[in-house]
């Protein structure tokens, strides 16, 4: 399965209050959509789910639910993505079938390749720069991580912007995932679209 190279990820209020910013960025050409919200009711976040899986549909990109594979499967999802606490990958097959994606996040290049080898069909790995979303996470890992993940489907995060988007795919990472690039932009169609330009120019080792 392709790995996401521009993934936006999204909690259920960004759907309810900022839903022009994420259709600008999946006209922009985002090819995925992660929803994340921890606190969510399960209606609430259904919903949302319901909601971004017609808009990714119209565009052509890809809706992953973070950790709730019953919403991911009541919205039909094109998958989910786990943390790193979370179910095994082989429990989620298991639930969600052979033909959805599941991700896995992982905050050092070891649990990185022990997910893949787990069957995660990619990773999220972070947070390579500093951050107020993933702060609780430690040290940023930097760029130089990569070099040791640059074989497996990593996608990176945190505190990845538009001007250091070529740099992370040309350091090996597969794609890459953000909030506030996009989300708190002036223009987040205009900062999606030199995103997905950003990462187009740059394809390690083919991916």
């Amino acid at each position: 399965m392709t790995v996401p190279h521009c993934m936006l990820v999204v909690s259920a209020a960004d759907v309810r209050a900022r839903a022009p910013a994420i259709e600008a960025a999946l006209a922009a050409g985002i090819d995925a959509v992660q929803l994340r919200d921890r606190t969510a009711a399960g209606g609430a976040l259904l919903a949302a789910a319901t909601t971004l899986r017609a808009s990714t549909r119209r565009h052509g990109a890809r809706l992953l639910v973070n950790d709730r594979l019953d919403v991911a499967l009541a919205a039909d999802a094109d998958g989910v993505h786990l943390p790193a606490s979370s179910f095994t990958a082989v429990d989620a097959r298991r639930l969600v079938g052979s033909k959805r994606l599941v991700g896995r996040s992982a905050h050092a290049a070891d649990e990185a390749a022990a997910a893949v080898r787990a069957g995660a069909d990619y990773v999220v790995l972070g947070p390579l720069f500093a951050t107020p979303s993933k702060a609780q996470y430690g040290a940023p890992l930097g760029v130089e991580v990569l070099a040791n993940v640059a074989t497996l489907p990593v996608v990176a995060i945190g505190g990845i912007t538009t001007e250091r988007a070529a740099a992370v795919r040309r350091a090996g990472a597969a794609g890459v995932a953000v909030v506030r690039a996009i989300l708190d932009a002036a223009d987040p169609g205009a900062a999606a679209a030199a995103l997905v330009a950003a990462v187009a120019d740059v394809a390690p080792n083919g991916r």
